[in-house]
């Protein structure tokens, strides 16, 4: 016991920071639009890009505010704007955000008018967002037959095993038994690879 649990706590430790990790993202990118509403409407009054920056970093809900505030610190202490919003992108893993520093880097290298450019970046975000809500509820269908296929046998060996024990101590308890499980788990393993690479859209 003392075994499975030194393999099991971190894993299942990496597994519940990967879920935090991934619902951060996912939050980010769901304020993106209205990030980019906020950066406009600061440039359009006359502010600075840092400044309206520090504005969404005051104003914005989490994690966009804690990000912001991370630039706006790196900024004053003396990094380059473009790299802080670089690492931001990638800690994020979003190319909306790519985006949107790199309207900001080509607006300081030729000038124009940067909330126009902000206004369209956020049209098209939010556009993006409505197709990926759609391309989420078509494959949803598919992602749930593989979660009740890869659960079916899993079950089926439980509920057999507490009905007959004696039963499944033959599959259990002898070498022959235990090759099969693991052809059966190698298996499973990448019927669930190919049906997750399957049902998981790129867009």
């Amino acid at each position: 016991m003392a075994l499975l649990f030194a393999i099991l706590v971190p894993v299942l430790a990496r597994v519940y920071l990967s879920v935090l990790v991934s619902r951060r993202r996912s939050r980010f990118g769901e304020q993106l639009t209205d990030t980019l509403t906020m950066i406009s409407g600061g440039l359009r009054a006359g502010h600075s890009v840092l400044r309206a920056i520090d504005a969404v970093a005051q104003e914005a809900n989490e994690p966009t505010a804690t990000e912001f505030s991370r630039v706006v610190n790196e900024t004053r202490l003396g990094r380059d704007l473009q790299e802080s919003l670089g690492d931001v992108a990638v800690r994020m893993k979003s190319d909306d955000f790519r985006w949107m520093a790199e309207a900001i880097e080509i607006n300081r290298e030729v000038g124009g008018d940067l909330a126009e450019v902000f206004d369209q970046v956020g049209e098209t975000i939010s556009e993006r967002a409505q197709i990926k809500g759609t391309v989420k509820a078509l494959s949803a269908e598919g992602k749930l037959s593989a979660i009740i296929l890869m659960a079916l046998p899993v079950l089926l060996l439980v509920f057999l095993s507490l009905v007959n024990p004696k039963y499944m101590g033959n599959l259990f308890g002898h070498p022959v038994g235990w090759m099969l499980l693991g052809i059966a788990t190698v298996m499973m393993a990448i019927g669930g690879f190919w049906v997750h690479k399957i049902s998981d859209l790129k867009f």
